[in-house]
């Protein structure tokens, strides 16, 4: 414990708790719950203790097979720490609606089964006005929440962020008359303090949204040698699933804004009296 406080004094907020923390904590779950106690034992606390114990002797001093035990779960740890950032780049590629041509089959079929269920969020709202009239609460709130997931215009990709990025892209090219992908380098280099700190930040928490799903991903795949691990994975997955649709949310946002700020310029200072 007293490493890891040490650890995180020395180390960014960020890395440290989204990639090295997390990181730690699967491989002390995949060596301890797949890898000692299985599906068999899974709730034997016990027999955990001891086995943790006697990797981590100290009577006369750590034994050899301690210290080799304690580098091999920092190398483990440190290697996943590391891998986490191309594995959530994977994840926000798919969720961008940039998927790659092995996938384009699945991808289709995502998008024609998103089109068959889209409708006008005018229509949506419509019948949620019906559904209230009529005394269907329940049935009233659930169009409600359904109008407010779907977009304006039949969707193009796999996705709901894929949409809401191309919506973006697309309101960008309309307000301003310019590419988000070719201006998107220069708007970086361009921009003031305080509007690239609101970007950076947008995109760091969307980031941190994919980062998390892969965190969920690898938890739920090590669930099928230690069965407490999958669900820890499908908590965390819903949790950042809705973290995820924020963040694209907030993403889109600000690139429409700082895009908008960047081609009217700054508002003019008041004048003096």
């Amino acid at each position: 414990m007293g490493l890891l406080v040490e650890l995180q004094k020395r180390i960014p907020d960020g890395w440290f708790l989204r990639r090295l923390l997390p990181a730690v904590l699967f491989v002390v779950v995949a060596t301890v719950g797949g890898g000692q106690l299985g599906q068999r034992h899974w709730d034997d606390l016990g027999l955990a203790r001891e086995r943790i114990a006697g990797a981590l002797r100290w009577s006369g001093g750590m034994s050899g097979d301690g210290v080799a035990s304690l580098v091999l779960v920092a190398v483990a740890a440190v290697g996943a720490a590391f891998a986490v950032p191309f594995a959530g780049g994977a994840i926000g590629g798919l969720a961008s609606g940039a998927w790659p041509w092995w996938l384009m089959p699945l991808g289709r079929r995502l998008t024609a089964w998103r089109v068959r269920r889209w409708a006008p969020p005018e229509e949506i709202g419509r019948q949620s006005v019906r559904a209230r009239a009529a005394g269907r609460q329940l049935r009233a709130d659930r169009l409600d929440a359904r109008r407010t997931r779907t977009g304006p215009a039949e969707p193009g990709s796999p996705t709901w962020s894929g949409d809401r990025f191309r919506a973006t892209e697309a309101h960008v090219r309309g307000e301003t008359g310019t590419e988000v992908a070719s201006e998107w380098t220069g708007l970086l280099l361009a921009l003031p303090d305080a509007p690239r700190a609101a970007l950076s930040e947008a995109r760091d928490a969307y980031d941190a949204a994919c980062e998390a799903l892969a965190w969920s991903l690898a938890f739920t795949v090590l669930g099928a040698w230690w069965w407490p691990a999958a669900l820890l994975g499908v908590v965390v997955g819903l949790a950042f699933w809705r973290s995820l649709r924020g963040a694209v949310g907030a993403l889109c946002r600000t690139t429409e804004a700082v895009f908008a700020m960047r081609h009217t310029g700054p508002p003019s200072p008041p004048p003096q009296p």
